[in-house]
């Protein structure tokens, strides 16, 4: 399944200044029945949106209008836990396009990866820099400029380096998944098959 393509994205950001968030709080193990990529953005951190009797609270970001946009700011150690993908399922269809933090789990930043969720991951200062501009002002934009591999904080100017694999960001680039990736390569791979002797 192909994705939008990712090349610069200037947006507001979704503060969550919580470390060791994992996917289990992401996306409780009793939504996962589902198999489709839709559906999970609504159970996005359930059980932190929402008391026993699906009543929003109040208290939680997601459910606070003063912050919006396609970035999600993190605390370090984001993504921990069981290997779910869907957990970067529900972050996608949430609306989130990148997730920041100081580090992330490797098995989720691959799933992000995978549908076409940028990871971010920025130093523990610069993290620290972004969630107080975000308190400051909800309003402040992050730029994620992935052809440069740069992330930058609007009202500073301030800036850092982040990095990514390769094929991960060829993929982001085209819009690709893996299976994209393989079928956009079907005439070379065809070539290849006929011109290689068995």
């Amino acid at each position: 399944m192909a994705y939008d393509k990712f090349t610069v994205l200037e947006s507001t950001a979704v503060p969550l200044p919580i470390e060791n968030v994992d996917t289990d709080q992401i996306i409780p193990a009793r939504f996962l029945k589902a198999t489709e990529r839709k559906g999970f953005g609504d159970n996005l951190f359930r059980d932190w949106r929402y008391n026993s009797d699906d009543s929003p609270k109040k208290e939680f970001v997601l459910n606070n209008p003063t912050y919006s946009g396609k970035i999600l700011v993190g605390g370090k150690n984001f993504g921990s836990g069981s290997s779910r993908e869907h957990a970067a399922w529900a972050v996608y269809d949430y609306g989130f396009r990148c997730v920041v933090s100081s580090f992330f789990a490797d098995i989720f930043k691959n799933n992000c990866l995978n549908i076409g969720v940028l990871p971010v991951q920025v130093s523990p200062e610069f993290l620290d820099e972004i969630f107080k501009a975000i308190e400051a002002d909800p309003n402040a934009t992050l730029t994620v400029d992935l052809p440069n591999q740069k992330i930058s904080l609007n009202t500073t100017g301030t800036s850092e380096s982040f990095e990514i694999n390769d094929y991960k960001k060829g993929n982001m680039l085209n819009g690709f998944d893996d299976i994209d990736y393989l079928m956009n390569m079907g005439e070379t791979i065809s070539e290849f098959a006929e011109n290689t002797p068995l």
